[in-house]
């Protein structure tokens, strides 16, 4: 060995541990310069940061960022190499949703978007392109088209209504827990509405699992690594697109054919050949794989969306029995499933209550209660702090839900009745479907599907929660749903269930 490496060899163990602690320094330093005078620990962990509290609690991890933010309005945090700040105050939140250009604010879906969700998704879009997409887009939620969906979401509402029903009836003395059953609902309504008669059986067996790997690498560390969690939701995301992508050129060609749609994709198509007719060239965005992956976003956003505001519907209506026998009373009113008649859309637009009341659970329990962005240029939040550039930021219309509004803290209806008009009064609070540019296009259809559930679900069957310790607390699923997964007795109400045809 040579007289340098002899030298050098006893020195190793100290020259690492320098190494190390330099690290550390420096990375607490550029947390530190970056926090300057912001509300948030001052201390936190090389790399990982405040993720593990993050991943075990999120519910906990959320709350204390709220209280830091009480009194200016944000606070500042440090997850896995990513400074993150979390916006409480409502006029903050509008600020940056208002700001969403290539100069100021980037959707990203997700802290690691770009990793899990690809790096053509219609969430990075901005500017003139997101535009464009939107008004492709916009024929997917006409009246025409939310009544063909209402037909679609009615018919599976019952089939697995009556699923669960008969589940309970195995046990009745034991309660079922409805967070997988309302998921499976919600995935197969989505599938239907969304792409229809193009996803065989087997490709929706393959879809489930697929996304069920989504699902879980969404709420994981993410260690893109073969094994991880995160690795096989990228994956899941590449086949679910791929599998969207031939759906979307399976709907192309029947609506070349003139077929009439029967599903959003079909929807969107016809206008898509209708625009090529009339110009002569496809609009910008609108290839069968950029197609594919705007599918992908809006099951996205529907599939663990609705699923927490059914649970949480469920669970609101059985707290509060007032709430119950005026829904129950109205929708008697209004349709009979005697009938076997599907329920109409001008019968849904009489259920005012029914829309109140799932309006409200909307503004309770908004069901995304965070919507990331990244900080493309450092962005002057307040007149003391700028948001550096590369930060994740957090505006949370869960807390948005609770400002401005009369007794907040209250599950009450009433207060969207045309009375009191707090839709209108409070309407920069409500923040659930986000706003600005990117405000949720499908917002009716989430409506109309919540409305639907409601009022079959308190017609059809009666049912009561197992009520333990803690079952009603938030847990991030990755939406929030209720602790125990939502535990219900269920049983029969009316003689007859409707025969509903299309």
């Amino acid at each position: 060995m040579s007289p340098i490496l002899l030298f050098l060899a006893p020195l190793v163990p100290f020259l690492v541990t320098l190494l190390v602690f330099t690290i550390i320094f420096f990375e607490q330093v550029s947390y530190l310069r970056r926090k300057r005078n912001a509300h948030g620990p001052n201390v936190v962990l090389p790399f990982v940061g405040n993720a593990i509290s993050l991943i075990r609690n999120p519910t906990k991890f959320w709350e204390v960022q709220a209280q830091l933010s009480s009194s200016v309005g944000f606070s500042v945090n440090y997850v896995i190499g990513r400074f993150i700040v979390f916006v409480r105050n409502t006029e903050l939140s509008h600020l940056i949703f208002a700001n969403v250009r290539p100069d100021a604010f980037m959707s990203i879906g997700h802290p690691f978007g770009k990793k899990i969700f690809g790096e053509h998704n219609m969430i990075y879009l901005s500017g003139q392109d997101h535009k464009d997409i939107r008004r492709h887009i916009a024929p997917n939620f006409t009246p025409k088209a939310l009544s063909t969906y209402a037909g679609l979401q009615q018919l599976i509402i019952l089939e697995h209504l009556q699923s669960w029903e008969r589940l309970s009836a195995v046990s009745p003395a034991e309660p079922i827990s409805l967070r997988l059953l309302a998921r499976d609902l919600n995935l197969e309504t989505s599938q239907t509405v969304f792409v229809g008669r193009y996803l065989s059986s087997e490709a929706r067996e393959r879809f489930r699992v697929d996304y069920n790997h989504f699902n879980t690498g969404l709420t994981t560390i993410p260690f893109d690594l073969p094994g991880f969690a995160f690795r096989k939701a990228k994956l899941g995301y590449e086949r679910l697109v791929k599998m969207l992508t031939d759906c979307a050129a399976q709907s192309k060609t029947r609506m070349l054919e003139g077929d009439e749609p029967s599903c959003l994709i079909d929807f969107w198509m016809q206008g898509l050949v209708r625009v090529t007719a009339e110009t002569k060239r496809e609009p910008p965005h609108s290839t069968e794989e950029e197609i594919g992956s705007y599918l992908f976003d809006f099951l996205f956003a529907a599939q663990d969306a609705s699923t927490s505001s059914l649970l949480w519907a469920v669970t609101l209506l059985d707290s509060h029995p007032d709430v119950l026998r005026k829904v129950r009373e109205e929708v008697s009113r209004i349709w009979s499933p005697e009938s076997d008649a599907l329920i109409t859309a001008e019968q849904l637009r009489e259920m005012k209550y029914t829309q109140a009341v799932a309006r409200e659970v909307v503004r309770y329990r908004p069901p995304a209660t965070l919507v990331p962005h990244m900080v493309m240029e450092d962005f002057l939040l307040t007149e003391s702090y700028t948001i550096p550039k590369g930060t994740v930021v957090f505006p949370s219309v869960y807390e948005s839900s609770f400002q401005g509004f009369t007794e907040a803290d209250h599950f009450d209806p009433e207060r969207f009745s045309e009375e009191r008009q707090e839709d209108v009064i409070f309407k920069r609070n409500y923040l659930a479907f986000g706003a600005g540019p990117h405000q949720c296009v499908g917002q009716r259809y989430a409506l109309n599907h919540l409305v639907l559930f409601i009022a079959m679900l308190v017609t059809l069957l009666d049912f009561k929660r197992h009520r333990t310790d803690g079952c009603d607390e938030i847990v991030y699923t990755p939406t929030i749903s209720p602790k125990d997964g939502c535990k219900v007795f269920l049983s029969k109400r009316c003689p007859n269930h409707p025969n509903f045809s299309l």
